[in-house]
């Protein structure tokens, strides 16, 4: 496949902005419809972003097939939340954050398989 061919990369940007623009709301939805919504209002710092970067890295990944690079991205998010996940007070803030992490990466996922579709049917 050529990264460069004129009618891949537009297939590359759409797919990928929708991947990790489109995905904020997506998560806030699933989030949404958590059995047991957090009651303090705890929302981790950061979240937005890091679900951002966090979406165009699986993008990324999936798009090129790269088992490891999409580890990479599962395990930094992880860890760089361990320690405001391991000092939660209440057990709905690691709830809402693996909810939050699979929905985010699925959508990415998602969005990863039909831009290879597309790339694929364009020949």
């Amino acid at each position: 496949m050529n990264w460069w061919d004129p009618q891949v990369i537009p297939v590359v940007l759409l797919c990928g902005a929708a991947a990790a623009f489109l995905g904020s709301p997506v998560v806030v939805w699933f989030l949404s419809h958590v059995e047991s919504p957090d009651p303090d209002g705890i929302e981790l710092p950061g979240g937005r972003w890091i679900g951002l970067l966090e979406r165009i890295g699986t993008f990324a990944a999936v798009l090129v097939g790269s088992a490891p690079a999409l580890a990479l991205v599962v395990a930094v998010k992880g860890l760089g939340r361990y320690p405001e996940l391991r000092t939660a007070k209440n057990s709905a803030v690691s709830e809402r954050f693996i909810i939050g992490t699979f929905a985010s990466i699925l959508w990415a996922c998602a969005w990863a398989g039909v831009a290879r579709l597309v790339i694929h049917l364009l020949g």
